[in-house]
């Protein structure tokens, strides 16, 4: 068998990867992995770490904060916002730990932001329902 082309794809950089012989992945359903001449495949990666392996360079990692993958005539394509790719295990899992990290702050600070306007829809609707305010 013949290998496959790895393609990643984010909104500022590209990579093409020949020579891959294996990728292993998760999605909601669980692990599976992916080799050549696999058949047609399209699926929605969870936020995390996936790998694989080509020809010369052995085992690589990508982490990325989910992705769409589509597998089709011997080329995979992972697209997704943003990916750190490379062999160190350790520093593909720091930066995933450090964007889960970025995303966990910015949503922590959309709730707090919905929160305050809530909060200030209800002291607003409460003004108005005791006729302290005018509808424009």
């Amino acid at each position: 068998m013949s290998p496959f082309v790895l393609h990643l794809e984010a909104t500022t950089q590209y990579e093409r990867i020949e020579d891959v012989l294996s990728f292993v992945a998760e999605d909601a359903s669980g692990s599976f992995g992916i080799q050549p001449g696999h058949a047609r495949f399209v699926t929605v990666l969870e936020f995390g770490l996936a790998s694989f392996r080509t020809a010369d360079a052995g085992w690589r990692y990508v982490a990325a904060p989910g992705a769409v993958l589509r597998f089709a005539r011997n080329e995979l394509h992972l697209a997704t916002r943003r990916y750190v790719c490379g062999a160190d295990y350790e520093r593909i899992r720091d930066a995933l730990r450090q964007q889960l990290r970025a995303e966990e702050d910015a949503l922590r600070e959309i709730r707090l932001s919905l929160r305050r306007l809530e909060e200030s829809m209800l002291r607003r609707l409460w003004q108005l329902a005791r006729g302290e305010g005018r509808v424009a």
